[in-house]
């Protein structure tokens, strides 16, 4: 059996939502045991991105006023954004997505802020869970591999991690789609 086949998420952890209209703010905060400095390259060269995140970039995201076009897993229409904070090792910015980086004793708080879609920001949260899996696994030297969009609904844990998140949140699991 495989890595990726024994890979299970953990619980449910680290996240809130700010409520308001139809887009919600999703916070996610992963303890990762990396030096800024290895978690900052990973936030911005296209290379790594590729390999943990749920969308691929054209572009370093490293310098402010860049435009970058960036492609979602099972989205294959490019969407053109822009950098706008990039303080290397402590924020970077771009889109609807915002990183903050906080060296700790024993690595890196990593705190991603994003807006989504109401109705899917518990299938967000448990998305990016995976995500920062992929992510912490990669800055180990224990690579996954990208596993996002359906192929991350394909793991046994995604419909836990989905429940758990949106009990979290107080709002009810989503339901279509059959996941």
């Amino acid at each position: 059996m495989t890595e990726l086949e024994q890979y299970t998420p953990g619980p449910a952890s680290g996240a809130q939502v700010r409520k308001g209209g139809d887009k919600w703010t999703l916070i996610l905060v992963r303890e990762l045991r990396h030096s800024p400095e290895k978690v900052w390259q990973a936030l911005i060269d296209p290379a790594q991105v590729r390999e943990w995140a749920p969308f691929v970039v054209d572009g370093r995201l490293d310098k402010v006023g860049a435009t970058v076009k960036l492609t979602w897993v099972g989205n294959p229409a490019p969407i053109e954004t822009k950098v706008v904070r990039a303080e290397a090792r402590e924020v970077l910015e771009f889109g609807d997505i915002r990183w903050e980086l906080e060296g700790t004793h024993v690595g890196t708080r990593l705190t991603l802020w994003t807006n989504i879609d109401r109705r899917f920001v518990a299938w967000g949260a448990a998305g990016w869970h995976i995500a920062f899996d992929v992510l912490d696994r990669l800055l180990s030297g224990n690579p996954l591999g990208q596993i996002a969009g359906a192929d991350a609904m394909k793991f046994a844990g995604w419909r836990r991690l989905v429940a758990e998140y949106a009990a979290q949140f107080g709002i009810d699991a989503p339901t279509w789609g059959g996941k």
